[in-house]
């Protein structure tokens, strides 16, 4: 079975309403999460949170707009990197870094990682290596967080094995079985929000686990098919895959067979 470990890795604020609509308009804690996946000695990282490289590369130019719309609280002792060290562990441990998908508070710590390999979907890498100013932020894609060699060892998902998921996964049928992993970590897309979004099922001593990345940003969102706010909607990658993905997430809450983890789920 696999071992999931969960780590807070800073926070960014913004009003309630934005993220789950209906949700009034008082500012709420938004954690930035990330995860270790183990199985048989091997470890991966899912993502990465924030990191100092996110105020560094925000700090000037159009990308201040990134940081004063969703501004971040991050402590130095947050940093991936540290937490990792507290619980024995090395970049050198770690057999590959999943990116979920570009957003700046999910790839902020890849330069603290430049020696691991990534891992993410190539439909989402193509559509957004090339983004730069106003094309990137709109996309919330902070180029400058992309260390150099970041090509040279990656990998896409889509090249893994495609595997049919268990029955009491539905309405998920396939996936991408991660190598190495015994197939207790699978990948699958979870398109809308942005370009490539893929999630992951872990399979833990507990059960089926889905880490839904950012396909909704509070629980209410899936459970009762309720949406952002719809001035989000011009920064969504594709409204009508959003929506359609939430839905699959619904079903999987109410199939009862699954639990269901967001990036960012807090104060909502």
């Amino acid at each position: 079975m696999a071992e999931l470990t969960t780590f807070t890795v800073g926070y960014c604020t913004h009003p309630a309403g934005m993220a789950l609509r209906g949700a009034g308009w008082r500012i709420c804690r938004f954690p930035a999460r990330a995860y270790l996946l183990g199985v048989g000695g091997r470890h991966w990282l899912w993502d990465t949170g924030y990191a100092e490289h996110f105020r560094q590369h925000t700090s000037t130019g159009i990308f201040r707009l990134y940081a004063a719309i969703t501004p971040v609280h991050f402590a130095a002792h947050e940093a991936l990197l540290a937490q990792l060290k507290d619980v024995g562990l090395t970049p050198r441990d770690i057999s590959g870094l999943l990116l979920s998908h570009f957003h700046g508070d999910h790839i902020a710590g890849l330069h603290d990682f430049a020696a691991t390999p990534c891992l993410c979907s190539g439909e989402g890498w193509q559509r957004t290596r090339g983004l730069r100013g106003f094309g990137a932020l709109r996309r919330a894609f902070v180029p400058g967080l992309i260390p150099a060699g970041f090509e040279t060892t990656l990998q896409f998902v889509e090249s893994f094995p495609l595997v049919r998921l268990p029955a009491e996964l539905a309405p998920f049928e396939w996936a991408w079985a991660l190598p190495e992993s015994r197939n207790e970590i699978l990948l699958v897309p979870l398109p809308g929000h942005a370009a490539g979004q893929i999630g992951a099922f872990v399979h833990t001593a507990d059960g089926w686990t889905l880490l839904a990345s950012d396909a909704a940003w509070a629980p209410q969102g899936y459970r009762e098919q309720r949406g952002p706010a719809r001035l989000t909607h011009l920064l969504m990658d594709d409204r009508a895959a959003y929506y359609d993905t939430l839905a699959r997430l619904h079903a999987l809450h109410r199939g009862g067979k699954a639990r269901i983890l967001l990036c960012h789920e807090g104060e909502l």
